[in-house]
């Protein structure tokens, strides 16, 4: 079988974009910038949001690593992942996506979680089976040794379809162009995450841009697990984190959560609160009661489902989805909506 040509769609003033490199080891990944400005225009495409964990996956010479956006290998975690490329026809390419894990047909990054960071192979045979994943893939950076991040996102999106089989495991994300506002609430009904609006010109650059947008259905926020309190009733472990982010080197109190926590996740956590007790509050800005609190090293990142934020600057209504390992404590900084100006 002929080997198919990925760049058959690409006009030649994008060909002249390529350009001629040696497979890099990491990429930092290109990040969104949250919104609350909505629009539609037709410069912009607009892609699913998923509930799930980054993952860019490298393939040279044969040999595939899956990496976080913070570049940790995630190999063992999701050995299918890596069988599924090795498989693929195509080879000396670096593809940006999400790996994802469904509950009643949303992506659920708490289902997730009892796949992220297992290093015991016999447990991982078993998850593969009764926890099925797929990787939404949205982009390419590298291909057949170039580097093709300078070329329009429109034309990096064909160059992906033509470069891998996609099937129920390597999914290619699909797109809409133009009426973002439409989809927007289309979204929002069916219960998703939201939206990721990106503008069809933009070239890939490995930091949060404003050329790609997040538009949430659902608030979300990573943040620092800082103290916990006594469990009350018949719960085990703890009862509610104490969290926090980052405001310049003052890690800043964001509330209580104490909802969200399965048995695994009291047990798992509990674990590894306990080996992190100190005694000096960790918070800035802490005023409330300390009775019956714990203070731990601000090392633990988690993520968090809310309302919305208060006045003072603390989550309503806060629940727990679960730990994160991709991104570093002193990294998680109050994500604020950016006001926003496009041209349709």
């Amino acid at each position: 079988m002929p080997r198919k040509n990925v760049f058959a769609d690409c006009s030649s003033e994008e060909l002249q974009k390529r350009r001629k490199v040696t497979l890099p080891s990491f990429v930092d990944p290109m990040l969104a910038t949250l919104t609350d400005k909505y629009f539609s225009s037709d410069d912009w495409i607009f892609e699913h949001k998923f509930d799930g964990e980054r993952c860019l996956v490298f393939k040279k010479n044969g040999k595939v690593t899956l990496k976080s956006r913070n570049n940790k290998i995630k190999n063992i975690a999701y050995p299918e992942l890596v069988k599924a490329f090795e498989e693929q026809e195509a080879d000396n390419f670096i593809v940006d996506g999400e790996i994802i894990s469904k509950k009643a047909g949303l992506s659920d990054f708490q289902l997730l979680q009892k796949r992220i960071n297992l290093t015991n192979v016999s447990q991982i045979k078993f998850l593969e089976k009764t926890i099925k994943i797929s990787f939404c893939i949205f982009d390419v950076m590298y291909v057949e040794g170039y580097d093709v991040r300078t070329l329009p996102l429109i034309a990096r999106k064909k160059i992906l379809k033509r470069l891998l089989e996609f099937n129920t495991l390597l999914v290619y994300t699909e797109h809409k162009t133009g009426d973002g506002l439409s989809f927007f609430k289309e979204a929002c009904k069916k219960g998703w995450e939201g939206l990721i609006a990106k503008k069809s010109s933009s070239t890939y650059v490995g930091v949060r841009s404003s050329n790609w947008l997040k538009f949430k259905c659902i608030m979300k926020q990573e943040l620092v697990i800082a103290g916990y309190t006594d469990p009350r009733g018949t719960r085990q472990g703890f009862g509610a984190l104490l969290v926090g982010y980052y405001k310049g080197n003052k890690l800043m109190f964001a509330g209580k959560v104490g909802t969200g926590y399965t048995e695994d996740a009291l047990a798992i956590l509990s674990k590894k609160l306990f080996s992190l007790e100190v005694k000096k509050c960790p918070f800035a800005d802490y005023d409330d009661a300390t009775q019956g609190i714990h203070w731990v090293k601000p090392q633990l990142v988690a993520e968090f489902r809310f309302a919305n934020w208060t006045k003072a600057g603390r989550l309503r209504v806060g629940r727990y989805k679960g730990l994160r390992d991709d991104k570093a404590a002193k990294d998680v900084v109050r994500e604020v909506p950016k006001a926003i100006s496009v041209k349709d």
